[in-house]
Order: C-alpha cells, then structure tokens, then sequence
C-alpha cells in the first residue's frame, strides 16, 4: 500500500471572510496498509458545497467545526481498491464522507464516512453527488418535509440553476406547483426554464427581484426555498400569501461575512400571514435517503427529471475552485474530480 501516495488539503487556519490560499495546508503522505476491518477507497469525485465554508468556522453548529490541521471535509464517490472487510469487494463503488484527498483508509464501519454502495450502471457517478446524493436529500426533504407543498402553489427557489435550487424546483414540478426559479445570469435563468421546467425564473444580477415577483407570482407566495438569505429574503418576504413555509436551506450570501450576519428586516411578514421559518439540516433525514433516491431515481430513468453537474479536474485546484460557489461561477452542481473513472 504505500505505493500510494495521498495528497489532501487540510485546514491551516480558520478564514476570516473568503478562505485564502494561506487558510489551506497541502499535504502528500503515503497511504498506510488496511488493518482487519479496513478498507481504502480511491477517491474519484469530491462534493464542493456551500455548507463547507460554515464547517470552517469555529462555534456551536448542527456539526463539530472542521480543527485546524484536519483534512478538510467533504462527501465523495470513489472506489475500494483494497478490502479486509466482508461489507465492500474491491471493486465496489462507493459514497461517503472521503474528505478532500486522493484516498481514504480506515474503518468499513466507520460512521463518520458513512460510506455505501452504489451502482454506475444506475446512474453516472457525479449524479451520487447531485441529486442522489446529499444535495438531492436536502431539496427532496426540505421541499416534502419542512415546505409541505400541495398542488397548485406557487414556490419561489433562490440559487435555482445551483446543486439544491434545481432539484427543488423539479420536484415541485412533479407535485403539480407552479415553480419560479431565481437565479443569476441569463443563461442560468434560460437553464432552469427550457431544461428543467420551471414556469419562470428571476435574474437577480441583471432584473429586480421585487419587479419580478410580483410579474410571476401574481397570487403570492406559498413556499419560498432560501439557498441565499441576505437582500433576496427580505423581498420575498414582502410577497408571502397565509400560511406561507420559508424553507430555510442557506444563506449563501452571507457566508464570507466579516461583519454580523444581516437577518431579515421583513420577519413580521410572518406574524401578519402566520407563515413559518423552518430550517433543514439534511442528516436528519439519514434513515429515509433510499426513499428520495428510488423516487428521483425513477423520474430520471422515466426522462422527467434532469441535473447539470459542474466539473473542475485536478485536486490541486481545490482552493480556487471551491471559491467558485461564493463568486456565483459554477453552473450546476460543482464537483472536483481527483481521478479518472
């Protein structure tokens, strides 16, 4: 085994406002051989999601900070290339907590990876980390779950042409909604509607928010998923019908703040139309994943439902491509692969 070398990326500091080169250690080190038990997986695709710039962060949070000199965390698909377990073959495909690096060794059991098997044959792999992987899980429940939408409703999704805001916006689709996406740039906004089919979509860098809500939502607001808190909030705010469920998934624009967080000025919307503000946190619904990927699963394989992912080769890459998410580049679900298929 220590033929391998391991390269990763490991927190060096904590980041005051965007993450800088200097906040990354970049880390080769040999792979040590698997114990009893064990198993080593390379790691061909890395998840980059927003949630990882909050994992940065020292304090209290729905999961334990990142520490400094720990390689940085992140979902992943790979493949086992070494096995002393009887739970993975070599061979098997897997999805699970890899962290940023080339391989990871330890044990098949371990609960913090979390890894399972999937199937390429199903579904191309970079798919495990859109929509039927934890991108897909947040979406599928935040929407079913906290949004509880009923056919004919109108839902509003911020980062709609992102990971979350896609898969969202679809599955409202399929639950009879009518789905006003909000993204920026017109190609984004073109995406979601000519390929996903969303009935509408606001460009928020080039058209008003406000202008635009109140053109394609005419009867109001009755769910409103937030993937960007800030200034995009508050206008919704503004448009919410009775009874109206603000998911609340991320607050993107917020993230690299190195003032307070700016909460939204509109909350007694809430109180005149007795809505509700619901986080979602996707590891709460661990048990129930296999229901949302046999359900999407079944509308890919029927043509109904479609994902965009966004490529970026070469872990050495890492620090700058991750910064992509927070510059509004990525186009689709972002993804680092780190090894040929």
């Amino acid at each position: 085994m220590s033929s391998y070398r391991n390269q990763q990326y490991r927190l060096a500091a904590r980041p005051v406002g965007n993450p800088k080169h200097s906040d990354w250690k970049f880390v080769s080190e040999p792979v040590r051989e698997i114990n009893e038990g064990e198993i080593l997986v390379q790691t061909i695709y890395i998840s980059l999601d927003p949630a990882m710039r909050g994992w940065m962060n020292e304090g209290k949070s729905y999961i334990r900070p990142v520490a400094i000199d720990e390689v940085m965390r992140a979902g992943g698909v790979g493949k086992v290339i070494a096995s002393r377990s009887s739970r993975f073959a070599v061979g098997d495909y897997v999805s699970g907590g890899t962290g940023v690096q080339q391989y990871w060794v330890g044990a098949a059991e371990d609960k913090t990876a979390a890894f399972y098997k999937i199937d390429p044959r199903l579904a191309p792999l970079p798919k495990y980390l859109n929509a039927l992987g934890m991108p897909g899980m947040t979406a599928y429940f935040g929407l079913l779950d906290v949004g509880q939408p009923k056919a004919g409703e109108t839902v509003v999704v911020s980062g709609a042409a992102g990971a979350v805001g896609q898969t969202v916006g679809q599955v409202a689709k399929q639950k009879g909604c009518r789905v006003v996406g909000i993204a920026g740039g017109k190609d984004k906004c073109d995406f979601v509607v000519n390929e996903l089919g969303f009935d509408a979509c606001i460009d928020y860098k080039n058209d008003s928010v406000k202008d635009g809500l109140k053109q394609h939502c005419p009867n109001g607001v009755d769910i409103y998923f937030d993937n960007v808190g800030g200034d995009i909030l508050d206008t919704v705010l503004t448009r919410i019908n009775m009874k109206a469920r603000i998911v609340i998934c991320g607050a993107i624009s917020q993230y690299n703040n190195t003032t307070p967080v700016k909460g939204p000025a509109n909350y007694l919307s809430l109180l005149v139309n007795r809505a509700r503000m619901e986080g979602i946190v996707v590891f709460d619904y661990a048990a129930r994943y296999g229901e949302a990927v046999a359900q999407m699963g079944q509308w890919m394989a029927q043509g109904q439902f479609h994902t965009r992912e966004d490529i970026v080769k070469g872990i050495e890459t890492f620090p700058d491509t991750l910064m992509m998410l927070f510059e509004g580049k990525n186009f689709g679900k972002l993804i680092l692969q780190v090894a040929d298929e």
